[in-house]
């Protein structure tokens, strides 16, 4: 295989990043009600008080503001909410808006309690990012008409709606935008019986026959991410298909993971390599994420939303302020004897 491939395997099938017919998938698998959403149990109450309230009083509901790594349900989580509250939803991204006339564009389209997602909104420029304040607190938006001498401000009234922003990185956040979302809620990763509930609804509609075993081998390798779960949960179903199981069970599940180079924690091969650079050039740490990507030859971003997450999660590494360290935990998952005596009292 191709070094273009094996980059693109593994990108689809842990760094998030998916395939137009994957997309098409994953929304087919996503759930459009909140009774039917697994986990962040924290989140969907104050969400359903919210919502009724908002009902109640016949108003729009407040600008909700979605945080967490990505895959977890935020792009879910606001189509439902737009679902619940009988809203069209807008759907766009903070990369996408480049200039505030695209934004203006968007604004003035929006009904009365229509709803406005905007997926990475952390991305924002600074100039949309500053257009957008009036509009979130008065629903107003003012444009400049002409230059120079001749160059006058008009407000142009909107109707009220409800802005949606996901972030997979909160601290990238203004202070001023954060200022003006009335609900944030942070997303964390889900448990495994989460994970096998989520995977039970999705081998129904794939209409794949899982074992209890089976459902519980895919979603401890899931990191705990119902996106990774539901994209490992197609591959298995490939790998049985074409090996001829009408029912998959944990052997067959354990044989399809392995071959896709997961093991029993989770980890991938880009997880592995950067646990085994720390350990094998850094002496475990600590080393800087700037080092480490050099090292790796990855992109820093890379390893900080996607590898670091889940690492720091299961305890394989530390954040230490001079840098990332390897527990214990790791050392003892890979084979490899921690020689270092500060990482032996690590976890």
């Amino acid at each position: 295989m191709a070094k273009k491939d094996i980059r693109d395997d593994r990108e689809r099938l842990i760094t998030q990043k998916e395939s137009e017919e994957e997309t098409v998938l994953n929304i087919s698998l996503r759930p459009d009600k909140l009774e039917h959403y697994v986990g962040q149990k924290h989140t969907i109450d104050n969400l359903k008080i919210a919502m009724q309230a908002a009902k109640k009083r016949k108003e729009s509901l407040e600008h909700v503001l979605l945080s967490g790594p990505p895959g977890l349900g935020k792009t879910t989580l606001a189509h439902i909410v737009a679902h619940e509250m009988g809203s069209k939803i807008t759907a766009t991204s903070g990369p996408a808006i480049e200039r505030a006339g695209d934004l203006i564009g968007i604004l003035t389209n929006l009904g009365e309690g229509d709803m406005l997602f905007i997926d990475e909104i952390h991305r924002l420029s600074k100039v949309v990012e500053e257009f957008i304040y009036p509009a979130m607190e008065n629903f107003q938006i003012d444009f400049l008409i002409d230059k120079g001498p001749y160059a006058k401000t008009i407000k142009f009234n909107l109707k009220r709606f409800t802005l949606i922003g996901a972030t997979t990185r909160a601290g990238l956040l203004s202070a001023p935008l954060r200022s003006r979302f009335g609900m944030f809620y942070h997303l964390d990763f889900y448990t495994e019986e989460d994970l096998v509930e989520i995977l039970g609804r999705s081998a129904k509609l794939l209409g794949v026959s899982l074992d209890k075993e089976a459902s519980h081998e895919i979603a401890r390798r899931s990191r705990g991410t119902p996106r990774v779960a539901n994209r490992l949960l197609r591959r298995v179903r490939d790998y049985s298909e074409v090996k001829g199981y009408s029912k998959i069970d944990k052997k067959i599940a354990v044989d399809a993971l392995s071959s896709h180079r997961i093991d029993a924690a989770g980890l991938d091969d880009i997880d592995r390599k950067v646990l085994k650079v720390l350990i094998d050039f850094y002496d475990g740490g600590p080393a800087g994420i700037e080092s480490l990507a050099a090292t790796l030859n990855e992109e820093s971003d890379t390893i900080v939303d996607v590898v670091e997450p889940f690492l720091l999660k299961i305890g394989f590494i530390k954040r230490t302020p001079r840098g990332r360290e390897v527990t214990k935990r790791a050392y003892e998952h890979l084979g490899i004897e921690c020689k270092k005596e500060s990482q032996r009292e690590l976890f």
